[in-house]
Order: C-alpha cells, then structure tokens, then sequence
C-alpha cells in the first residue's frame, strides 16, 4: 500500500489552482488598469485636486492593503489565543472523546460496510468531532489515519470504496458547532457580535451534511467498482498519519493552523447507549428552531457562555484549566504570525482587482443574477474560491469583512463569515485524503462534495436572508 508520505501530493500540485488564481487575478488587473492609463485623460491643470491615474491607484491600493493585512493579522492575536486556549481545556478534558463515544451507534448504521469495532470507525468519528468543534488541526491526521483504515477493508486497492466516499463526503460537509477561526476574525475586524454566525453556520452545515448523505448513497448504484479485486493489504494507519504530519511540518498546509500534530488519544472506545446517540441528535436538531427564532437574543451569550462553560467543563474532569489554556493561548500567537504571508498575498491580489475596475466587470452581471436569490456581487468571490482554497477564501472574507462599504455586520459580513464556517476546501480535501491511500478512482467522491458545497451556499443565503435581512 502507498504511504501518506509517499501519495501525499506535491507543495506544487496541492496549491496548483492557488497559484494559477492568484497570478490571473494578478495579471487580470494588472491588464485592466494598463488598458485605462492608456486611455486616461489627466484633469486640467488648474483642477482642484490633481486626481491619480489607474495605475497610480492600484500601486496605491496594493500598498494599503498590505499595511492593512499586517494591521489584521496583529489584530487576531489576542482572540484567537483566547480561542485556542479554551479549546486545549475542552481537549485535555476529552470533549472529543465525549462526542465521538456519543455518535458512534449513529455511525455503526451510516456505514454498514465497517465494522462497528473496527479502528477505522473510531477515526471517523474523532475526526467529525473535531471538525464539529473548529478544530481543523486536529480534524486531518484523523481523517488521514481513517482512510488508511477504510483501505484495510477495500478489496479493489486504487478505487474509493463506498466507505470512503461517504466519510469524504461528510468531512467537507461536517457539522460545524463553534467556527472558532471565523469567529476571531470578526471579532478583529471591530463586528459587534462576532459569535452571531453561530445559528447560520449550523443551519447551513446541517443542510450540506445532509445533502452529503443523501447524494452518496443514492449516487453509489451509479458509479460501481470496476477494478479487479485484490487482497487488502495491512497497513500502520498510525504510522502514516504521523508521517504525514512529520513532512507537513516542513512543507507547509494550506488548511492548518498549528505545526505541531496532535495527540492521538485512544480511539473513541465503546459508544454510549443508543438512546443516548439520539437524544443528541435531537438536541441538534432542536437548536435549529431555536438558533432561528431566537438568535438575535442568543448571540450575545454565547462568548461569554463557552468561556464560563468549558472552563467548567475542564474544572470537572479535574484539568489543570490555568495551564492547559495558557498552552493553548500560546499558538494563538504563532497562528496570527503564520497567517500573515497569505493575508498580504491574498488581499493585495484582491485590492488589484477591485481598484482596477476587473472586479465590478466580473462579478457584476453574474451578481444582477444571484442578487435575486440573495447572493449579492460582493459575496461571489467567496463562495467560488472557498471549494479551491482555504487560506484564499479566509483572504478573501478578510478583505470583504474590512470594507468600510461592507463590514462584519452588514448582511453581506454575515453571508461570507458563513460561507467560510460552513463550507470547505473540497479539492485539496480529496487530493490530500485519497493521495494518502493511492486512490486513482475516486468515484462519485467530487459530485457528492460539491453537492454538499452548493447546499452549504445555499443553506447559508437561505438562513442568513431570514436572520438578517438581504
């Protein structure tokens, strides 16, 4: 069997349609404020105040947003420590454990194909909660060490078993409870309830998920194993994810947010009682209703409410609270740090395109369009780049969320903050995911994903025009 370390694609095939986006919005507004300094008639001399050419004012906008990057990014500092530090006390307390011993007879009936003691379905479920909990760096060694573990049961080695498509699936659609990233950047960029995405996300995760579900099974008839059978091979799935992040740590992840590789605990053991799976799930389910009712009224509680909460919780299960936060806390600042570079790239590639004029000539007729349904101009960017990338996309929200014409709270703020909690980075999920296996095949693995991304968009416009207004 091929090795995460082996399969895992190359830093230039991973960011591959980063790069080639980039460059073209680049050399697209670069293009565009050329052609209009070419045809550029200079105010007479007496003029009032003399105006700047277009390319003046792009060199100008490029400046601005590279010192306002900086400025962002010093910004998150303090709340994404905050952020990190609870989640390291809900962590060391084992919330994940919690939830994935809860899910797991929801899961024994969602995969039939694995077996309910089967080390792949523990990895599953430890991955799904920490997506749950915005924990993304502890969410892919987890999902990298469960495909290792489907490939254990695939007999056709090279193509997606129905296992693996639904877990890929649900893992670009995840659940999402607490956007712990999306949060802190609102909160940077001066929003007044930076927390109120909180019903909309899960709304729209719930909806995508769904979806999710719902596709793969019905399209795994459609695309059937056309591969000769072989003999599953063993395979140290352990081995594999640590390798994988023991060579991420060099060459650098589009999606993570901490260098170190978490801890493994022991997977998720034995599940509680049905019931008990259930009666989450219902609890789930009757968050909606009351997120959408009564959301406005809620969102204030809810910062203060996970501090008091899971300090509460890590009191409980007798952590050492002060210092696990403090451990937390202290990535907070390498996080900020580290996200700088692509914050500098990202937004003076996107000021290029908005002050050259390239941005209203693209997105403008496509806007007059999907503004119908609720989906305004300034949000297309976001919902067309978050599938390709997850730093772009988080560069993008940056950039929209910090327009003095837009701002975090504006219900354009509010629909890209969802989208970014609420969707994934669908290509670079899949190629890193089935690279880690050797995966050739993959499937009906991209239509179930992009299923999932386009109810996720969906669901997010539908909630957020409800809650705040188009």
């Amino acid at each position: 069997m091929v090795s995460a370390l082996q399969a895992r694609p190359t830093e230039q095939q991973r960011n591959f349609p980063l790069n080639a986006i980039f460059f073209a919005i680049v050399l697209i507004a670069f293009v565009v404020a050329g052609f209009q300094q070419l045809t550029w008639t200079p105010p007479a001399p007496d003029a009032a105040a003399p105006a700047q050419g277009p390319m003046q004012e792009l060199g100008t906008a490029m400046i601005d947003a590279a010192t306002g990057s900086v400025t962002l990014a010093l910004g998150l500092i303090g709340v994404m420590a905050l952020f990190l530090g609870l989640m390291k006390v809900a962590e060391e307390g084992g919330l994940l454990t919690i939830i994935a011993r809860t899910v797991r007879p929801l899961m024994v009936r969602l995969f039939p194909d694995v077996p309910a003691d089967h080390p792949a379905m523990g990895s599953m479920i430890l991955n799904m909660a920490a997506n749950a909990m915005g924990l993304g760096n502890a969410a892919t060694p987890f999902g990298i060490r469960a495909m290792e573990q489907l490939d254990t049961l695939n007999a056709t080695k090279g193509t997606a078993s129905n296992a693996m498509v639904l877990f890929l699936a649900i893992n670009t659609s995840s659940v999402t409870i607490l956007p712990t990233g999306v949060i802190a950047l609102r909160a940077a960029a001066g929003s007044v309830d930076p927390a109120g995405i909180l019903p909309t996300t899960l709304f729209a995760t719930i909806c995508s998920t769904t979806v999710a579900i719902v596709v793969a099974k019905l399209c795994q008839n459609y695309w059937p194993v056309l591969a000769t059978p072989s003999a599953p091979a063993p395979s140290d799935a352990r081995g594999d994810a640590q390798s994988y992040w023991q060579m991420v740590a060099a060459a650098g992840d589009d999606d993570r947010e901490d260098d170190e590789p978490p801890a493994f605990p022991a997977e998720a053991g034995e599940g509680y009682p049905v019931w008990v799976s259930w009666l989450a799930l219902a609890g789930i389910a009757a968050l909606v209703p009351l997120m959408v009712l009564y959301g406005r009224a809620i969102a204030p509680w809810i910062i203060p409410g996970l501090m008091v909460g899971l300090l509460g919780f890590g009191a409980m299960r007798r952590v050492n609270v002060y210092e696990a936060f403090v451990e937390g806390a202290k990535s907070g600042f390498q996080v900020a740090l580290r996200i700088i570079p692509y914050l500098v790239a990202i937004l003076v590639a996107v000021a290029m395109f908005r002050s050259s004029g390239a941005m209203d000539m693209l997105v403008g007729p496509l806007g007059a369009v999907t503004g119908l349904v609720g989906l305004p101009a300034d949000a297309l960017p976001m919902a067309l780049l978050r599938p390709l990338s997850g730093s772009g996309a988080y560069g993008v929200l940056a950039s929209i969320i910090q327009n003095p014409a837009i701002g975090p709270d504006s219900y354009t703020g509010y629909l890209v903050s969802t989208f970014q909690g609420s969707t994934e980075t669908t290509f670079y999920v899949l190629a890193v995911y089935f690279g880690a296996v050797g995966i050739r095949r993959i499937r009906h693995a991209l239509v179930a994903a992009l299923a999932a991304d386009v109810a996720g968009i969906a669901g997010a416009v539908a909630i957020v025009s409800y809650l705040y207004g188009a």
